[in-house]
């Protein structure tokens, strides 16, 4: 089966009335855990999105105390789960501002942990692809807020 194209499904979702919008959305989210997740979020987070970045954080928080201090391998495991889900996270907000602050909070929180960045060259590459992102991400932005995360930056990008 061939899926159908964003701009048909939408043409065919205005078609059709409410009550059968709602049953497809809620047969869409017993099918797969990102479905489920994107519909919370659309459905109870979108409409305040600082206090999502919020928890989003507390998150990350909680995942970065799983690191192990020792173990470069799991140190490098461990940061590849907590930048998949900070990704689904982001791509799910869709906000440039809530996708630089994610970053500079993991880049944060990564700096702080004590891991080291030359222990080895995988962990050093995983953190400077995230810098570049964090650069993608802040060139979409007003120049007032460019402002406001420059210092931030600056400090991660040592």
């Amino acid at each position: 089966m061939k899926a159908a194209s964003v701009n048909e499904i939408k043409k065919a979702l205005q078609a059709l009335d409410e009550k059968e919008v709602q049953g497809f959305c809620l047969r869409l989210a017993r099918f797969k855990k990102e479905n489920k997740e994107l519909l919370t979020y659309l459905l109870f987070e979108a409409q305040d999105e600082n206090a999502y970045v919020e928890s989003v954080k507390e998150e990350i928080n909680e995942l970065f105390d799983t690191v192990p201090k020792s173990n470069v391998y799991l140190i490098k495991k461990v940061l590849r789960k907590i930048l998949r889900i900070l990704n689904k996270r982001i791509r799910y907000s869709g906000v440039d501002e809530t996708e630089v602050t994610l970053l500079i909070y993991f880049c944060m929180k990564f700096k702080k942990s004590g891991i080291h960045l030359h222990t080895s060259t995988v962990i050093f590459n995983l953190y400077q692809q995230q810098i570049k992102k964090i650069n993608a991400a802040l060139s979409k932005l007003d120049e007032d807020l460019q402002f406001d995360y420059a210092r931030d930056f600056e400090y991660i990008s040592k």
